[in-house]
């Protein structure tokens, strides 16, 4: 190939930089973002040349654009390239021409980029994930304002299961009016929530294969079809993972140690 090509992408544009294989000499450009840009962009270069892009909030797209230019994504660990670049200015075209310099010393830490497909079926366990998380702030606030009011643990063993509502509504009729209101109201936001989970369920029942690495999954305690659905999407190809060292970093599970001095310190998980 005759260049090297990094993309410093923005929420609004891209600076290119694109560097001549023999000279080293660099030229930039500053792309507009709109559908198709990209991809008209790079249409005339030459087909199978590498560009380097970040692994910021918009790749999803960006990648795409470079794929059907006839291109070579390269996405790239953000924290990692800054590092390696050791720069003490930072503007868009002094990151752009990292990344080349980067790519011409084959040093270029690059990430995996999962296939389209899996990065749209990821939405969906994604989302559920949030939904849950937002039921779950939902229930704390509730329980919390029952609380505050001296109203007593529930009976059973989930106080907002069938039987257990029941006895939820029952104590909000004791709360104060303007606390009564805004409780009803947050209960009425949980079995919106709770419809909604039930049909992006679904929707991963109806789309989602169980493949051989989600039965090995499901056969851990507590792991069903929807958590070896979440896992299996996360991990992707479980084979471009080294060892199970590597799997565990990516997950997120390795604590980071600072020893320094005699004191020892370990920070919370790093996901790699």
């Amino acid at each position: 190939m005759g260049e090297y090509i990094a993309f410093d992408s923005h929420k609004r544009y891209t600076w290119v930089d694109r560097q001549d294989h023999s000279t080293g000499k660099s030229r930039g450009f500053r792309l507009e973002h709109a559908p198709g840009a990209v991809r008209n962009y790079l249409s005339a270069c030459e087909p199978g040349t590498a560009v380097a892009v970040e692994a910021t909030g918009n790749w999803y797209w960006i990648i795409d654009e470079i794929e059907q230019a006839g291109m070579q994504p390269l996405l790239v660990h953000p924290r990692k390239a800054k590092l390696m670049m050791g720069q003490v200015n930072k503007t868009d075209k002094l990151d752009a021409q990292g990344l080349n310099r980067l790519q011409r010393n084959e040093t270029l830490p690059t990430v995996w980029i999962p296939p389209g497909k899996l990065r749209d079926l990821r939405e969906l366990t994604r989302t559920r994930l949030v939904m849950v998380a937002e039921r779950t702030r939902l229930k704390n606030r509730l329980s919390a304002t029952l609380a505050k009011w001296g109203t007593p643990a529930s009976e059973y063993s989930d106080p907002y299961g069938k039987r257990g509502r029941v006895e939820l509504e029952k104590h909000l009729e004791g709360l104060p009016e303007q606390t009564r209101w805004v409780s009803q109201q947050l209960l009425a936001q949980l079995d919106f929530i709770g419809a909604q989970l039930k049909q992006v369920e679904t929707r991963l029942d109806h789309l989602v294969e169980v493949t051989e690495e989600m039965q090995w999954l499901m056969s851990m305690p507590g792991v069903g079809v929807i958590l070896a659905a979440t896992i299996a999407l996360e991990i992707g190809d479980v084979k471009r993972f080294p060892s199970a060292m590597h799997l565990a970093s990516y997950s997120g599970t390795t604590p980071r140690v600072h020893a320094s001095g005699g004191k020892f310190v370990t920070d919370h998980c790093a996901r790699m």
